[in-house]
């Protein structure tokens, strides 16, 4: 049976991010593990990290299974400690979810925290899926006058296929939310009501 891992990184308890990603977390079929990255924040990572990952290409070694064999110093299995439950959920799972909302052009710090955690040396994930259920302030649309600043989208494709060597990736977007309380973006309103209409209708699982 496949496994979702889902993640949401939304500062916010009732946000656009939120309702798309429960909206496909609802339609799957399989298993599934839920973690709240803003509410439990994982923490930044330190030197002893650092220590791990330059171990890891000293030694040559590339398995995630093998990565605990050059853990050695209180502090690196201080460091381990954090690491290990977060990158078992990750390897467990067929579908990574990630509830993102955009923030000053790129993704949530508590977001980033994660994604520090848990990658190291010539990681491949290859096999794997991920969902990203975005929302943005604004439109960034491409051809649109704020594309150039999207380094939201643009930064998590470019990992996932650069670092985690993942090409099965897939974004939906609720976009113009501000239009609900920016009054410069009022007469953008119907935009933003179609846009979440389109994401809620388009994020599901189709397995």
């Amino acid at each position: 049976m496949s496994h979702l891992l889902h993640l949401d990184s939304s500062a916010r308890r009732a946000s656009f991010s939120r309702e798309l990603s429960a909206r496909y977390a609802a339609t799957w079929a399989g298993t599934r593990t839920y973690r709240d990255l803003a509410a439990d924040p994982v923490p930044v990572i330190g030197e002893a990290w650092t220590e791990i990952c330059d171990a890891l290409l000293t030694a040559g070694i590339t398995d995630p299974e093998r990565y605990a064999d050059v853990v050695e110093t209180p502090s690196q299995k201080q460091a381990w400690a954090i690491v290990e439950p977060l990158l078992a959920e990750l390897l467990e799972a067929d579908v990574v979810l990630i509830g993102a909302p955009m923030y000053n052009f790129s993704i949530p710090a508590a977001l980033k925290t994660w994604i520090d955690q848990v990658t190291f040396p010539r990681m491949s994930l290859r096999g794997k899926a991920f969902v990203v259920a975005g929302a943005r302030g604004g439109t960034y649309a491409p051809g649109t006058p704020r594309a150039p600043f999207d380094h939201h989208e643009r930064y998590l494709r470019d990992f996932f296929a650069g670092h985690y060597d993942v090409d099965d990736v897939r974004f939906v977007h609720a976009e113009l939310t501000n239009a609900l309380v920016d009054p410069h973006l009022a007469a953008r309103e119907a935009d933003r009501v179609a846009s979440r209409r389109q994401a809620l209708e388009g994020v599901s699982w189709a397995g």
